[in-house]
């Protein structure tokens, strides 16, 4: 029979669960309001920020400000150079970092933060673009503001109403949305992203063959009519454990492999690398991202791939071995 303790300890496991799906539920109910309520405004902002020779400069106070610092970073890593100003740190010098080339994109749940009155009427002043984001119509905020975008009227998850919870995801969702549309106007591609983005894991899923393999004197190639034991020295000089296989033009051809070897083992230094290789072997194009490569060497259970450029002559642009790419990152 259970315990007393173990009967509390599942029930108030089953509170959390319910009280978990009901924020998830009430603030899911607000995204649909925001994208429903989404008007011309939104377009406005979009083109705002397109016009802008600077950057978007961010503000907001509080839970405002956090949602502020990830638009802004959202932002510049996908096109579009951003930057967070702290309100309060604004009133102290940093509004010599807001421009007259800039467009401010101003954050506040209430629109009447005291403490956004003073970056606020610094684009006022100098008549830099503003975009205004708040939940209350006519606020200091929107009216003040050159695009107002309005977030509709919806509860907040804490169940008391005063705890910023589907107000502030509103916003994040407006920021994406900001990000993602200006994103789909400028064509910006995994290349861009990954220019933003050289390091950590989501780095290394983005670099293509061309930036992890080995070129030029590196790459182990034989002409066809080489003999094996030409061959066997080139393989173990390159160190990738097999030699690509050329004819007259240059053209790969085939590839001699440990396994090759082994099935020659009769004669071997007899033969020549035309008799021995495998034809046709597996390649991969330079432009191809480095994952897809490390997939396609684990299927075939290979170590190494010659790359090949299909539009090219046939000739090896280079190879890639799988160790280069798991240094990378690339899993």
């Amino acid at each position: 029979m259970p315990t007393s303790s173990a009967t509390d300890s599942a029930a108030s496991d089953d509170a959390f669960l319910d009280t978990a799906r009901r924020v998830i539920g009430i603030e899911a109910e607000g995204l649909g309001l925001l994208a429903a309520s989404l008007d011309g405004s939104f377009a406005r902002a979009v083109r705002l920020i397109l016009k802008a020779r600077g950057r978007v400069i961010v503000s907001g106070m509080g839970k405002s400000g956090h949602v502020g610092r990830k638009i802004a970073a959202t932002l510049a890593s996908t096109g579009t150079p951003a930057q967070f100003v702290h309100p309060a740190e604004a009133s102290h010098g940093d509004l010599g970092m807001v421009t007259e080339a800039d467009v401010a994109l101003i954050l506040s749940n209430s629109g009447e933060t005291p403490e956004l009155s003073d970056i606020i009427a610094h684009t006022r002043r100098f008549a830099i673009p503003m975009i205004g984001v708040a939940s209350r119509e006519g606020s200091t905020l929107l009216t003040q503001a050159d695009v107002a975008i309005l977030l509709p009227r919806a509860a907040e998850a804490c169940g008391t109403g005063i705890v910023p919870t589907t107000s502030t995801t509103m916003t994040l969702a407006l920021g994406d949305a900001l990000a993602v549309a200006l994103m789909d106007h400028r064509r910006f591609t995994p290349d861009h992203f990954r220019t933003f983005h050289p390091g950590g894991k989501l780095g290394a899923k983005l670099l293509k063959v061309l930036d992890l393999m080995h070129e030029g004197g590196a790459i182990p190639l034989v002409a066809e009519e080489t003999p094996m034991g030409d061959v066997l020295i080139e393989m173990t000089a390159k160190g990738f454990g097999l030699a690509g296989v050329t004819d007259g033009a240059g053209r790969l051809t085939g590839i001699v492999t440990d396994g090759d070897l082994r099935r020659h083992m009769e004669g071997l230094l007899s033969l020549t690398a035309a008799q021995v290789m495998t034809r046709a072997p597996r390649t991969i194009p330079p432009g191809a991202v480095a994952e897809t490569a490390v997939a396609l060497m684990r299927e075939a259970k290979i170590t190494s791939l010659f790359v090949v450029d299909p539009g090219g002559d046939g000739r090896a642009a280079g190879i890639l071995n799988i160790h280069d790419c798991l240094r990378a990152g690339v899993v």
